[in-house]
């Protein structure tokens, strides 16, 4: 079989896109961690909304992000046609999270079958699996973010709608115009962000442990 390095960086690449985008949207998907919000965010009493209109209005806006609902609401708040256009990026850029996470979990399942078939896996840079670099480098990278956002999460978000919705700033909303504006504080997108944190250095420990593991009792096996 012949071994290759540029097969092995593509996966490493692939399996990084994997954990990012895997570890975006499941939070996105796990609605209960906002409804839980609406209680320790006291939203409440800070909005003036009663439980099922924040819920609703929760509900609709993320079916329609999700590509749910071809239909924009947000239940019984107002919006203005700038704030709908800002969630209508948001609907594309989920999208294009899905895009990315199904293309990389075929790549990751089918291509080095593929290539197997033709005898070239890959290559196995220092003995360790193209998951170990791919996890470390992604642990590395986004903790370190992290923990450089955290002194001030405002300029940290301002940066991340700066980059990711370029050209506009439909995303500044005024909240007499767009209430539901009033339901995302910014404490909502700090804990959003601490869960998705909190997810990827699972999935990557996980990974680090068993190629560990594996790696090692190859070196045992190989001693004996």
């Amino acid at each position: 079989m012949k071994k290759s390095k540029t097969l092995s960086i593509y996966l490493i690449i692939m399996t990084m896109i994997f954990i990012i985008t895997f570890s975006f949207l499941i939070p996105i998907l796990f609605r209960p961690f906002f409804y839980w919000q609406i209680s320790t965010l006291n939203l409440v009493k800070k909005t003036g909304f009663d439980y099922q209109t924040i819920k609703t209005a929760y509900d609709e806006i993320m079916n329609f992000c999700l590509g749910l609902s071809s239909t924009f609401s947000t239940g019984g708040l107002k919006y203005s046609v700038k704030g709908f256009n800002h969630f209508l990026e948001v609907r594309n850029l989920l999208g294009l999270n899905a895009f990315l996470l199904i293309f990389s979990t075929f790549s990751i399942l089918i291509v080095p079958f593929l290539f197997k078939k033709i005898n070239i896996i890959p290559y196995r840079f220092n003995g360790y699996s193209n998951s170990y670099y791919a996890s470390s480098i992604v642990l590395i990278s986004f903790i370190t973010i992290f923990l450089l956002m955290l002194p001030d999460f405002t300029l940290a978000l301002n940066i991340f709608h700066y980059i990711f919705f370029p050209g506009n700033k439909n995303w500044l909303f005024d909240y007499k115009k767009d209430e539901i504006i009033l339901i995302f504080p910014e404490k909502f997108f700090l804990n959003y962000s601490v869960l998705i944190v909190l997810m990827m250095t699972a999935i990557c420990l996980y990974l680090i442990y068993r190629d560990k593991k594996a790696y090692y009792s190859q070196r045992f096996f190989t001693f004996l």
